[in-house]
C-alpha cells in the first residue's frame, strides 16, 4: 500500500508496511520537510520510537509529543527536519503480527526488526541514505533506541546497510529500572532492586505494576507522568492494593492514555479519519495489539540497558543524548542523572567535572545542560515524562543544538 502524496495533515508523506518477519508487519509514516529552501533529501531525518512498549509513535509520537501535528491538529514546529514514525515493537499501533508467538520477546529481537526495518526503507526511500539520520525516543523507547543504535551503527559498518547514523537521544529513558523505582517508595522499590538482582525480572515487572498502583492510591491519584498536572478530587478514600488494581495498571503509554492526550480523542482520531484517509487495511485496527506487546517483553522489561549505553559510547563515534522532565516521577531525574554518572566510558570523569549550564529560549529559562564529548544530558524544566508536549521550547532547542537549526 506504498503511498507518497498528501496524506493527513501538512506536507508530503510518505506510508506503508514492511514485512520484517514472515507474518510480521511494521507500519511506518513519514512526513517530508515542510521548509522550501533546498530538497527535502538534504534536510536531517528523524527516526522516533515510542515507549510502553506498545505505544504508537504514529499516533502519541505524532499527534501528542513532537508533531508535526497535535490531536487537536495544531501545527508543530518541527517541519524543517524529515520526521520517520515507526510504529514499533510489530504490534503497536498500526504494527500488527499474524501469530502471537510473532512478537519480540526482548529488545534484540525488537533492534534485528528495526534494523530489517530501515534495509527496506532505503531501498524504497534512497535518496534517504546520505541525509543525517538521528534517532529519538521517549520511555521505554530510549532502551529500544539504544540497542536500535548499536545494531545499525554496526549494519553499517559492516556493509550491510548504508546511511548516515549521527546521533541517538533518550527521553525519560527506561535505561536503569532500579534506579527510576529507587527514589518513590522506598520498600518496594528495594524490593524491585532485589528481584532484579537475583534475575527474577518478570516478577520485577509486576511489583513495579503495583508501585505505580501504590502511589496513586497514597497520593489519592496524583499523576505519575507529570507531578504537577491538576487532579479532579472529591474526598476520594484510600484503599488496599491487591492483584485486581494491578491487572488495570499496565506501564507507561499503553494504558495511560487519559495523559496527554485523551484514550478516546486519540484513537477516535487513528480509527477513524486517520485510518481512512491512509486506507489502512480494514483487518488492522491501530492499538489492538499492544497489552500483548507488552506481555511478551514483560520478562525483558526490568533488565537494564546502560551496558548498551556504554557500548555507544565506547564503540561509536556516534552522539549519545539524554533528556528527562523534572516532574517525571516515572523515569524520575535524580535516577537518571544516577545511571548516567556512573556509566563506564572514558569519558566520565570529564563528564563529571563539566558544568552544568541554564538552556533558554526567548529568554526563558528552559533548563540545564551539561556535556563532554559525545555525552550531552539535559533537564528540562516544567515538564514530566512526555517532556516534548510539556516543554516544547526545550525540545526545539535540543533538536536544534544537535540536528540542525
Amino acid at each position: 500500500m506504498q503511498s507518497d502524496s498528501h496524506g493527513f495533515g501538512p506536507g508530503k508523506q510518505s506510508w506503508d508496511f514492511v514485512e520484517v518477519r514472515p507474518g510480521a508487519h511494521m507500519f511506518y509514516w513519514l512526513y517530508y520537510t515542510t521548509a522550501s529552501d533546498e530538497d527535502y533529501s538534504e534536510r536531517p531525518l528523524i527516526i522516533w520510537l515510542q515507549g510502553g512498549p506498545g505505544g504508537s509513535s504514529t499516533g502519541y509520537g505524532n499527534f501528542a509529543e513532537i508533531g508535526p501535528l497535535h490531536v487537536d491538529l495544531r501545527v508543530f514546529q518541527v517541519n524543517r527536519f524529515n520526521v520517520l514514525f515507526i510504529d514499533n515493537p510489530v504490534g503497536a499501533g498500526f504494527s500488527y503480527v499474524e501469530e502471537p508467538v510473532l512478537f519480540a520477546k526482548n529488545n534484540a529481537e525488537i533492534a534485528g526488526d528495526l534494523v530489517h526495518f530501515m534495509m527496506e526503507f532505503y531501498q524504497v526511500h534512497p535518496e534517504f541514505s546520505k541525509s543525517p539520520l538521528h534517532v529519538f525516543s521517549q520511555s521505554y523507547g530510549g532502551k529500544m533506541a539504544a540497542e536500535f543504535a548499536l545494531n545499525l551503527d554496526r549494519a553499517i559498518k559492516e556493509g550491510r546497510i548504508d546511511c548516515d547514523l549521527r546521533s541517538v537521544a533518550l527521553g525519560a529513558p527506561w535505561i536503569s529500572p532500579e534506579d527510576s523505582g529507587h527514589f518513590v517508595i522506598q520498600s518496594t522499590a528495594e524490593d524491585i532492586q532485589d528481584l532484579i538482582r537475583s534475575n527474577q525480572h518478570r516478577r520485577a515487572t509486576e511489583v513495579w505494576r503495583s508501585l505505580e498502583s501504590i502511589i496513586l492510591n497514597e497520593t489519592f491519584g496524583i499523576d505519575c507522568y507529570n507531578v504537577l498536572l491538576p487532579q479532579k478530587f472529591g474526598g476520594v478514600e484510600k484503599r488496599s492494593v491487591g492483584d485486581d488494581d494491578r491487572e488495570v495498571l499496565i506501564i507507561g503509554e499503553t494504558s495511560h492514555y487519559h495523559l496527554n492526550p485523551p484514550q478516546t480523542k486519540l484513537e477516535r482520531l487513528m480509527r477513524g479519519t486517520v485510518s481512512e484517509t491512509l486506507q489502512i487495511p480494514a483487518h488492522v485496527r491501530w492499538g489492538s495489539q499492544r497489552e500483548q506487546v507488552f506481555e511478551a517483553i514483560a520478562e525483558d522489561f526490568m533488565k537494564p540497558a546502560t551496558s548498551t549505553v556504554e557500548l555507544l559510547l565506547n564503540s561509536t563515534d556516534l552522539d549519545v543524548i539524554v533528556y528527562t522532565g523534572q516532574l517525571d516521577l516515572v523515569v524520575c531525574t535524580p535516577g537518571t542523572v544516577r545511571w548516567v554518572e556512573n556509566l563506564r566510558w572514558p569519558g566520565r570523569e570529564d563528564y563529571l567535572a563539566a558544568p552544568r549550564v541554564g538552556m533558554g529560549s526567548l529568554g526563558i529559562l528552559e533548563g540545564y545542560e551539561k556535556r563532554f564529548d559525545r555525552l550531552s544530558m539535559y533537564w528540562i524544566n516544567r515538564a514530566g515524562h512526555m517532556a516534548p508536549i510539556d516543554n516544547p521550547n526545550a525540545m526545539q532547542y535540543i533538536l536544534d543544538k544537535h540536528v540542525g537549526a
